[in-house]
C-alpha cells in the first residue's frame, strides 16, 4: 500500500510537470508559428498516442486556406478550431475544362501533401518539378485519390482531405504517422483516355 501511494505521488508530479511543459513559456523562442497552442496540443496528443480533444465540429473544405495559381506550389493553411473530417472531402478550387476523369483513365497530376496533425509538408511534385502519372481506379494510389479524383477536369485544382481509412490507415508510412488525415492540393495537368 505504501508503494502504491509512492507510485501515485510520482505519477501526479510527472503529470504536473508535463502539463507545465506542454503549456509553453512566454519567451520568444516559443512564439514561432509552429509552437502555437493548437500545434503543441496536437503534438502532445500525437506523442502520447491519444486523440486530441475535440473542438466540437468537423472541418469542411471551406475551413482550409489554399493560395496560389494552377501550376504553382500552393500554400495550404489548416484551421485550429475544428476537427479533421472523418469522410473524404473534395472541392474544386479552380475549375477545369473538358470531360471529367473516369475510372481507367490516365491522369497526370501535380500535388502537394501536408499532414493534419502538424501541418507539415510531406511531399510535393511541384517541388520536384515532375508531375505524377496514374491510372484512376487502378489501385496505384491511396483509395482517397482513386475516389477523390473521379470527375476531375483537365486544368482543375482540387482539394482532397483524406481520412486515415482512405489514406495510410493504422500502419502509417515512412514520415506519416498512423491514423493521419492527409490534405492534398492537386492540379490536373492532363486527363487522358
Amino acid at each position: 500500500m505504501h508503494t502504491l501511494g509512492r507510485i501515485i505521488g510520482i505519477g501526479t508530479m510527472a503529470a504536473a510537470a508535463f502539463t507545465l511543459v506542454a503549456c509553453g513559456s512566454d519567451d520568444k523562442a516559443s512564439s514561432t508559428p509552429s509552437s502555437s497552442p493548437s500545434s503543441v496540443a496536437k503534438a502532445t496528443a500525437s506523442a502520447q498516442g491519444a486523440p486530441a480533444a475535440s473542438k466540437g465540429r468537423e472541418c469542411t473544405a471551406e475551413d482550409i486556406g489554399v493560395s496560389g495559381d494552377f501550376g504553382t506550389a500552393p500554400k495550404i493553411t489548416l484551421p485550429d478550431n475544428c476537427d479533421p473530417p472523418k469522410k473524404l472531402i473534395t472541392k474544386d478550387l479552380i475549375q477545369g475544362t473538358g470531360p471529367g476523369a473516369a475510372s481507367g483513365q490516365q491522369l497526370t497530376m501535380n500535388y502537394a501533401l501536408i499532414t493534419w496533425s502538424n501541418g507539415q509538408k510531406k511531399d510535393s511534385s511541384f517541388d520536384r518539378g515532375t508531375p505524377f502519372q496514374l491510372t484512376l481506379g487502378g489501385g496505384q494510389v491511396i483509395p482517397g485519390w482513386d475516389q477523390g479524383l473521379v470527375g476531375v477536369q483537365q486544368g482543375a485544382r482540387r482539394l482532397l482531405i483524406v481520412p486515415p481509412d482512405l489514406g495510410y490507415g493504422a500502419s502509417g508510412r515512412s514520415g506519416i504517422a498512423p491514423n493521419e488525415t492527409l490534405v492534398f492540393v492537386t492540379d490536373a495537368v492532363a486527363v487522358g483516355k
